[in-house]
C-alpha cells in the first residue's frame, strides 16, 4: 500500500476543472465543492450516524447486485464491501463532511459517500487515494444508481433504524406510566375539565391514561414505519431504471433488506415511488401526534405538581436541580419543560416536512434534504426527551395522599355522584349550599336527611366513585 506524507494534497477534477483535496481526507473534489456551497447548518450529515451507516448499505448491497450480474470486477466488490462494512461499523465517518441541508436533491451527500469507499477501497486494492483509475466512486461505487433512488432508500432505512430506538423509548415511558398507575391505584382524587371539579377517579387512573396514550401511539408509528419499507432501489434517475439491469432492482432490495436486517419492499411503480413523499408525511404526521400527546401530558405534570404550598400540589416531581437564581428553594418543573420544547420542535420539523414535500415537482423532490434532516432531528429528540422523562421525572414522582383526600371530601363534585340517588334538583341544591357555606356535600347530604350513612358510605366508597361500571357499584343497590 502507497502512503502518502502527511499534510500534502492530492489532485482531482470534475466538470468544473481541478481541485487541490488534502491526501488524508476520504472524500473527493466533489463533496470538497459541496463543503464550500453549503454552509447552512454547521451539521454534517455524519451528525446522523444511522443515515451514513444506511449509505453504505445501500452502496453495499448494490455492489453485491452487480456481482450478481457479472456487471462488476470481483476485486472491487470485494474492496466496496469491505469498505462499507468498515463504515458500518462506526469508522470514517468523520469524512462524510456534507452539510445536512443542501441543494441537488441529497447528489452531494451521495457523492461523498462514493467517494469515501471508493477511496476507502482503493487503500484496501493497495493503490493511493484518489487513484481512480482502479475503483471510480462514480463508475463502480455509483454503477446501476442515481442519487435520486439511493438517498431516498438511504434516508428510509436511517429513519427506520431510528424509529425503532424511538420505539423502544416509548415502551420505557409507558413502563414508567403504568408502574406509576399500580402504585397511585388506590389514591382517589377530583377530576377535573376546563380546570373545574368535575368527579372522583384515581391517581392510578390518571397516570394508567398515559400508559395507553403511548401504546396507542407507539402503534400508529409501527404503521408508519412498515410505509417507509417500500424503496425505490433500481429506480435511478426519474424510476424507468435508465443504466440499471432490469434484475438490479429485486437483488439489490434482497441484498439490503439482508444487510440492514429491514424486510424492505421494491415499490411497485418506481416512477411513482421516485416523486412521491407521501411515507415521510405520514410518518412526520405521526412524530407530531407523538409529540402533541406527550406535550399535554407534561402539561398535566406541571399543573398536578404546581405550588409547592399555593398550587394544586397533587404529586411531587422528583427535585433536579435548583430552580431559581434568586429566589432560595425554588425547584422547577424543568423535565417536562424541555420535552415541551421537543415538542414544539417536533411540530415546526413537521410544517417543514410539510412544504418540502409539497414544493416537489414533476418527477423528483429535490427538498428531500431537508426532510431527512427534519424526520431524523425529530425522531432523535423525541427518543432522548422519553427516556430523559421516564428516568428522570416520572419513576421518582410521589402523590400527595392526605391532601388529595382532603380535596376530594371538599369537592361539590361528589354531588354529581348522588344524581341517580337523590335527584338532580336536590344534588344541585345540595351543591350550591355547599360552595356557599364550605360545608362538605357528605355533611349536608346526612344533616338533610337525604341519605342514611351507610347508603352515603357505599354510594361515596372509592371504588364506586372511580369505578362505576364493576361489580362494587352493584353493592350501592343491595
Amino acid at each position: 500500500m502507497s502512503v502518502s506524507a502527511p499534510g500534502s494534497s492530492r489532485t482531482e477534477h470534475d466538470l468544473l476543472g481541478e481541485r487541490d483535496v488534502p491526501t488524508a481526507a476520504y472524500y473527493g473534489v466533489h463533496t470538497l465543492r459541496a463543503v464550500e456551497n453549503f454552509p447552512i447548518t454547521g451539521t454534517p450529515i455524519s451528525a446522523y450516524p444511522d443515515l451514513v451507516t444506511a449509505l453504505a448499505s445501500v452502496k453495499q448491497a448494490a455492489a453485491l447486485a452487480n456481482r450478481d450480474l457479472d456487471l462488476l470486477d470481483g476485486r472491487k466488490v470485494d474492496a466496496i464491501v469491505q469498505a462499507c462494512e468498515e463504515i458500518r461499523a462506526g469508522q470514517w465517518h468523520d469524512h462524510f463532511v456534507v452539510d445536512v441541508i443542501q441543494g441537488g436533491a441529497g447528489t452531494s451527500t451521495n457523492m461523498n459517500a462514493n467517494e469515501v469507499i471508493a477511496n476507502r477501497a482503493l487503500e484496501l486494492l493497495g493503490h493511493d487515494k484518489g487513484d481512480y483509475k482502479h475503483l471510480h466512486p462514480l463508475e463502480d461505487v455509483n454503477a446501476g444508481q442515481s442519487t435520486n433512488d439511493v438517498y431516498p432508500t438511504a434516508v428510509k432505512v436511517a429513519l427506520q433504524l431510528a424509529a425503532e430506538r424511538l420505539l423502544q423509548a416509548m415502551d420505557v415511558l409507558r413502563e414508567a406510566f403504568a408502574g406509576k398507575a399500580e402504585e397511585f391505584a388506590d389514591i382517589l382524587k377530583m377530576g377535573r375539565t376546563q380546570l373545574q371539579d368535575a368527579v372522583p377517579m384515581t391517581l392510578g387512573q390518571e397516570f394508567a391514561a398515559y400508559a395507553v396514550m403511548l401504546e396507542e401511539d407507539r402503534a400508529r408509528l409501527a404503521e408508519a414505519c412498515a410505509l417507509i419499507r417500500e424503496i425505490n432501489l433500481g429506480g435511478t434517475a426519474i424510476g424507468t431504471g435508465l443504466n440499471a439491469h432490469p434484475n438490479y432492482p429485486g437483488l439489490a432490495c434482497s441484498h439490503l433488506s439482508i444487510i440492514t436486517g429491514i424486510p424492505l419492499a421494491v415499490a411497485g411503480d418506481l416512477v411513482e415511488a421516485t416523486q412521491d413523499m407521501g411515507a415521510f408525511v405520514q410518518l412526520s404526521g405521526v412524530l407530531k401526534r407523538i409529540a402533541v400527546k406527550l406535550s399535554k401530558t407534561c402539561n398535566d405534570l406541571r399543573l398536578l405538581s404546581c405550588g409547592p404550598r399555593a398550587g394544586l400540589a397533587e404529586i411531587n416531581l422528583p427535585p433536579v436541580q435548583a430552580g431559581s437564581s434568586i429566589m432560595p428553594g425554588k425547584v422547577n418543573p424543568v423535565i417536562p419543560e424541555v420535552v415541551n420544547q421537543i415538542a414544539f420542535e417536533v411540530i415546526g420539523n413537521d410544517v417543514t416536512v410539510t412544504f418540502a414535500a409539497e414544493a416537489g415537482q414533476l418527477q423528483l423532490n429535490a427538498f428531500e434534504p431537508v426532510i431527512a434532516h427534519s424526520l431524523l432531528k425529530s425522531i432523535g429528540h423525541l427518543s432522548a426527551g422519553c427516556l430523559t422523562l421516564a428516568e428522570r421525572c416520572v419513576t421518582g414522582i410521589t402523590a400527595n395522599r392526605e391532601h388529595l383526600a382532603r380535596l376530594v371530601g371538599q369537592s361539590i363534585g361528589l354531588a354529581t355522584a348522588l344524581n341517580p340517588h337523590i335527584g338532580y334538583e336536590q344534588a344541585t341544591a345540595v351543591a350550591q349550599e355547599a360552595l356557599t357555606t364550605g360545608a362538605s356535600v357528605h355533611d349536608l347530604v346526612l344533616a338533610k336527611g337525604l341519605l342514611t350513612q351507610e347508603r352515603l358510605r357505599k354510594i361515596l366508597h372509592p371504588d364506586n366513585l372511580a369505578r362505576p361500571h364493576t361489580r362494587a357499584a352493584a353493592a350501592v343497590e343491595a
